[in-house]
């Protein structure tokens, strides 16, 4: 038997200031993100899930917590704070995006060595914690289907060490896990056997609408 499991990116975030919103409380998902996750439940709904562990933030249980509600049984919820968000963006967390470099001078730095820093993480300390949680959830159950859910930087770092690819910052986003994309990982034993990336699905802007809450 296979054990598969897929390490699935957070959706899209309601953040109409553009905020690093980091590891900060209440961003939670936006129209199109809750229509993105209830796409990703839709997509895994006949695939067997049995677990879905997620980021305790708010992004990604929200997210967690859309996808199982699309599945034909409920299936168990279980936070993993090492699924958690980059640490280094707790230093960069609520400024906007293109204020970054001017007014948290220490991200050239990180762009330039990550791990350098105190507080900063290597690419193989912070996908290292994913692919940990990975075969985890892995031995406590072979042969089943699983999903994770977490943060870009550390799933690509996690990618970075599962093609083999060099620890520079240009690699982690070369290739790049978008919101509600998903890495569908295949294991035989202590061996991955099948690795494929799983795009977001596209959504209508008619379900998007159709995703927010009732006032």
């Amino acid at each position: 038997m296979t054990t598969r499991i897929f390490l699935i990116r957070h959706a899209d975030v309601q953040n109409p200031q553009r905020l690093l919103y980091g590891h900060l409380p209440d961003f939670r998902l936006s129209p199109l993100g809750r229509a993105q996750a209830a796409a990703v439940g839709q997509r895994l709904r006949g695939s067997g899930l049995s677990l879905i562990v997620h980021s305790p933030l708010d992004r990604a249980r929200e997210t967690a917590e859309i996808i199982r509600d699309q599945l034909k049984h409920l299936v168990p919820l279980r936070p993993e704070p090492e699924l958690r968000e980059a640490e280094f963006s707790r230093y960069l967390q609520g400024v906007p995006f293109w204020q970054i470099p001017a007014r948290r001078p220490l991200w050239w730095v990180h762009k330039a060595r990550r791990g350098l820093l105190p507080g900063d993480e290597t690419v193989a300390s912070m996908g290292g914690r994913i692919l940990d949680v990975m075969w985890k959830v892995a031995r406590e159950r072979p042969d089943e289907v699983t999903a994770l859910v977490s943060h870009a930087d550390p799933l690509q770092a996690a990618w970075i060490l599962l093609d083999g690819r060099p620890h520079k910052e240009r690699e982690m986003y070369r290739k790049a896990v978008d919101r509600a994309g998903a890495l569908e990982i295949d294991l035989e034993g202590d061996e991955i056997s099948r690795m494929d990336y799983v795009r977001t699905p596209k959504v209508s802007l008619e379900a998007a609408e159709g995703s927010r809450p009732a006032p």
